[in-house]
């Protein structure tokens, strides 16, 4: 490891340990509740399925009825879903379409396509065992289960379970407030004129994104001079209203990086330098809210956009996770064969790559920080130890963006 830097591993259990849990509670309808992550668990009042249903369009029988492979039994009643039809005779049959309860007496459901109808006279050319596609009550859920837990992160799947035990609100915890901010004289927003030596704001955007699919609420708070009286001032209102103050820029050790000496102005800070490429520069502290007794957690990235992208994904959604109180689970990685030499770097490397047709992993040409366009065009990041080279045909460690956004 580089002198005097911290290791990737040391920074992000830093990090995780500095993390405060949101512990505000809110209800919500379940509709809304996308992205959001469940306060407390969800127990379910009743069985899914409700009662024994078929699993296909066909007959309900009673197997004791069909021992023999093209017997006949006279159809009694027609069961569609949502009605519930009368215990079946002994020689009878229902006919049954999916998703309806299957009736007392029946034993068993025999496909449609495995019957002829002539009248009300059914011949069955299949002899049924005891509950063929039928589906028992309690089979996906059992009343007093526990179908979603504290903590959990509410997807589709999981909005899905919700709706299907009757839960029109669910318990969660509120949404991480972050307030993100860009320092530079030198930003520009798209749309504005480009003064000499101005490039435009592309972290600002990306950031955003970022923290919203996380499910951040977020301020904008725009981009702040290279000024230490500005910088500090828009900590302080920052600071007022929100979990967490997410910046770019400014972090170094420059005459006009000012964000080190505001923060620590306005709260502390442990300056971190840490021994991985790109994103060496990375702050993290907390602001005091003004007459409050309590801080904002405060987190510095790098300027560059690459070194921006990366530290997120691999320091602030960490962060982030275990703040809104989903926890942080390391990434699953892939081991995957490397179509490409590098020489290796002293410090831990995050290099972008991609698939190609042959399964391998192609590099992006140029590993600069300042190249964003290598993260659009990129599957993922290979995690390279520090000072290990890495030749053709060798397996690397792959974390595929999946894993990441």
């Amino acid at each position: 490891m580089s002198k005097g830097m911290l290791s990737y591993d040391e920074a992000l259990a830093r990090l995780l340990a500095g993390a405060v849990v949101i512990d505000e509670v809110e209800m919500i309808a379940t509709q809304d509740a996308a992205g959001r992550v469940l306060a407390r668990n969800l127990v379910s009042a009743f069985d899914v399925p409700p009662l024994d249903n078929t699993s296909m369009d066909g007959y309900a029988v009673r197997c004791a009825d069909v021992t023999v492979a093209g017997g006949q039994l006279q159809v009694a009643q027609r069961i569609a879903a949502g009605s519930v039809g009368h215990t079946l005779a002994p020689g009878t049959a229902a006919r049954i379409f999916t998703g309806a309860p299957v009736p007392a007496g029946a034993d068993a459901v025999v496909m449609q396509e495995l019957c002829a109808l002539d009248g009300s006279t059914l011949t069955i050319n299949h002899v049924p065992h005891d509950g063929e596609w039928i589906r028992r009550r309690g089979e996906d859920i059992a009343v007093g289960q526990a179908v979603l837990v504290a903590g959990q992160k509410l997807g589709a799947a999981e909005l899905g379970v919700a709706a299907s035990i009757g839960a029109a609100q669910l318990p969660v915890l509120r949404r991480l407030r972050v307030a993100l901010f860009s320092t530079g004289d030198e930003l520009a927003m798209p749309g504005e004129a480009l003064k000499p030596g101005g490039i435009y704001n592309s972290n600002r955007y990306t950031l955003k994104v970022l923290l919203e699919g996380l499910g951040c609420a977020v301020t904008d708070m725009g981009i702040v001079p290279d000024q230490l009286d500005a910088t500090r001032a828009v900590l302080r209102e920052a600071a007022a209203g929100h979990d967490l103050i997410l910046t770019s820029g400014g972090v170094s050790v420059g005459e006009e990086d000012h964000v080190k000496p505001a923060v620590e102005a306005e709260g502390e800070l442990a300056m971190w330098k840490i021994a991985i490429k790109p994103g060496k520069p990375l702050a993290f502290g907390a602001i005091r809210k003004v007459g409050a007794g309590e801080t904002a957690a405060f987190i510095g990235l790098p300027g560059n956009p690459v070194s921006s992208f990366v530290t997120f994904l691999m320091l602030v959604r960490p962060f982030v996770l275990q703040a809104q109180g989903a926890g942080f689970k390391p990434p699953r990685t892939l081991q995957v064969r490397a179509d490409f030499d590098w020489k290796g770097d002293p410090r831990r490397e995050f290099l972008r790559v991609r698939w190609n047709d042959a399964d391998g992993l192609e590099l992006f040409p140029n590993q600069s920080s300042g190249v964003l366009t290598s993260c659009a065009w990129a599957d993922g990041l290979v995690d390279n130890p520090a000072g290990m080279p890495i030749a053709v045909g060798e397996m690397v460690r792959f974390l595929p963006f999946s894993e990441l956004l």
